[in-house]
């Protein structure tokens, strides 16, 4: 969708756009997917006699969309057309078909930043590309059971969702169009009126990935497509099947509790930049006790949003502080509203103060950067299939480590992990890679300056990438103390540099011949995971999605199943060849009526195939993940 003067569609809401399919005519229904794509392309006008924004689809259709109070179009009256088949017209129902997906709203409807109220901030609907750090709640609660009995409710919506994702699944992303992602948001807001949040996050990043893919957006990846199907068919059978983890049934989104007064340390900021039209900075800041907190400010926009967000007043309480101070400064608040992932609010009853910072190697930091990095990422790697995407808080959090550079390969710089009694290098070979490409932001240029340096010595503050061997996605680095061969930043970067934001510089380095490594510029050690014929498995399960159980089974009518099939046998990997095996003769299977008539062969047997399938390989691929930061445990034994 093109925009005038920076104009874009506001989000809508998924129950909305779900009805307003429902309303149309089969016809109509037929002709959905067409529209929408046409209608991606027209400019998006001012609305001519009040708010909102307008679309004209024809002649005699000018479709108007007047979002509510918190920017989403939640109601009927709130999109009209001016033809005369409207509201049950295929203008309006293509237009909003084109609006980003919103966020439901908070439990409670509470305003933003005050306790109970939804942050702005996630307004992108789904997973931030740039990582949110948590702390623990504010205020001990009550435990509760760890085992619940789903509802007769509960258990009818986790049936409804699944039947819809098998169908979306059986389709493929060819198949899966409008009329299919809207059964999904129908059974997905089921799912939220029975209090089934984790199954509705789902439906809605599956919904996201299918018109990413659908739309070929650049930014869309099948793996990520695939984790969200898998998330919502491995939670829905798991309802289904009787008493579950409480975790199972997730929580409502972004509730805040009082945090009376606390004490916060500035980190680094983030940039923001998400798929869906998002934009904005994440600061992370941690208190006294060391628990982890952040303040964000994302909203709709591009990477021009992302990068003035870094210099943009903080808005917490009546601070005086922008981003870029506040992550090299400090906040005393009084009445703070804490969030269960650590989120900051900024209520009415906030206070805020500023105070000095500290820098890392003092206060609660010091400790971060005093853990061995082998321990901490076994910490963050513990994780299994069953963990709730929506609060990764531990794979998220950043971890602290001294590096010193050797080399490049690809995209990625080498480095190891410096001993911190003899400085010398040790660990497995790591891969830094930036946290976000766009090349807009600082990432992949300060990646390629440190890659310039072979023996750099840096303090990095990085977050561990769960899906690549031995990979760190690096947030901010400062000067490694007592060091010769370090960075040698302007005093106003006050000891650290923001890899999004601040652009290092020749002058912040040292001279090449001052960096002599201890140890010759290596290539890039070998990728037990790249490495691995898992890859064959991700084939198969990303064809389910990409081409639809008809690709599967011209997959197996080819032999292609077989040879995968044998190449994993030949490696030790029996479990994955006979889950492939299954899930290519299941695509394959026909059902034929007392006549011997082809008829559908039903889309569960074919699901629960597929959903064993993707997660043995996460679970593998996640095993091998952490062989890679064991290596030179195995190695030295």
């Amino acid at each position: 969708m093109t925009a005038t003067d920076d104009l874009q569609l506001p989000p809508v809401a998924p129950e909305l756009l779900a009805a307003t399919v429902e309303l149309l005519t089969s016809r109509l229904r037929r002709k959905l997917d067409a529209a929408i794509g046409q209608y991606a392309a027209l400019p998006v006008e001012p609305a001519p006699d009040g708010p909102g924004v307008t679309v004209r689809c024809g002649e005699d259709a000018l479709v108007t969309l007047v979002p509510g109070p918190t920017g989403v179009v939640t109601e009927e009256g709130q999109a009209r057309c001016g033809c005369l088949l409207a509201p049950r017209c295929l203008h309006r129902a293509a237009v909003l078909g084109c609006c980003p997906i919103a966020d439901p709203p908070a439990a409670d409807g509470a305003t933003p930043g005050e306790p109970g109220a939804p942050d702005d901030a996630q307004a992108d609907g789904g997973r931030l590309e740039a990582a949110q750090v948590t702390a623990a709640p504010a205020r001990e609660q009550a435990p509760e059971p760890d085992v619940v009995e789903p509802t007769s409710a509960q258990t009818a919506a986790a049936a409804e969702l699944w039947a819809a994702a098998a169908a979306a699944l059986a389709a493929g992303v060819p198949g899966a169009g409008a009329v299919a992602q809207a059964e999904l948001l129908r059974a997905a807001h089921t799912a939220r009126l029975a209090d089934l949040h984790r199954a509705e996050a789902a439906a809605l990043r599956a919904v996201r990935g299918l018109r990413g893919a659908r739309a070929r957006h650049s930014s869309h990846r099948t793996a990520d497509l695939a984790a969200a199907l898998r998330e919502l068919l491995l939670v829905t059978a798991l309802l289904r099947s009787g008493s579950v983890d409480r975790s199972l049934l997730g929580g409502a989104r972004r509730a805040y509790q009082p945090g009376g007064a606390l004490r916060v340390y500035g980190v680094c900021r983030e940039p923001v930049l998400t798929a869906t039209g998002y934009g904005g900075v994440v600061t992370h800041l941690v208190t006294e006790d060391g628990r982890w907190m952040s303040v964000a400010d994302v909203k709709p926009g591009g990477a021009a949003r992302a990068r003035g967000a870094g210099t943009a007043p903080v808005s917490v309480g009546a601070a005086a502080l922008d981003h870029a101070q506040l992550s090299r400064g400090g906040l005393l608040i009084s009445g703070a509203t804490v969030s269960a992932d650590g989120r900051l609010g900024s209520g009415r009853g906030v206070r805020a103060n500023p105070v000095a910072g500290l820098d890392w190697g003092s206060g609660p930091l010091a400790a971060l950067f005093a853990r061995p990095l082998a321990e901490a990422v076994a910490e963050r790697l513990a994780d299994g299939p069953l963990a709730d995407p929506e609060r990764t808080e531990r794979v998220r959090r950043p971890v602290g480590c001294d590096l010193v550079v050797l080399g490049a390969d690809a995209d990625s710089v080498l480095a190891r992990e410096l001993d911190p009694v003899t400085g010398r290098a040790r660990g497995p070979l790591i891969r830094l890679v930036a946290a976000n490409r766009h090349p807009d932001l600082a990432h992949t240029a300060n990646l390629a300056k440190l890659a310039a340096r072979p023996g750099l010595r840096v303090r990095a503050l990085a977050r561990v990438d769960a899906d690549r061997a031995a990979t760190l996605r690096p947030l901010a680095l400062a000067p490694l103390p007592g060091a010769t061969a370090t960075l040698r930043l302007p005093p106003e970067w006050q000891g650290r540099a923001d890899l999004g934001y601040d652009l290092l510089q020749g002058t912040h380095l040292p001279a090449a011949e001052e960096c002599a490594p201890d140890q010759p510029v290596i290539a890039a050690a070998p990728d037990p995971l790249g490495d691995s014929p898992l890859w064959r498995v991700r084939r198969q399960v990303e064809l389910a999605l990409a081409g639809g159980r008809r690709a599967l089974a011209e997959s197996q009518r080819g032999g292609g199943a077989r040879t995968d099939a044998t190449a994993l046998r030949r490696t030790g990997f029996q479990t994955a060849a006979e889950l492939t095996t299954a899930l290519a003769a299941e695509a394959d299977r026909r059902r034929r009526d007392v006549f011997g008539r082809l008829g559908d062969a039903g889309a569960d047997r074919y699901a629960e195939s597929w959903l064993a399938t993707a997660v043995h390989l996460t679970a593998a691929e996640r095993e091998l993940v952490r062989a890679t930061w064991r290596a030179h445990e195995v190695a030295a034994g």
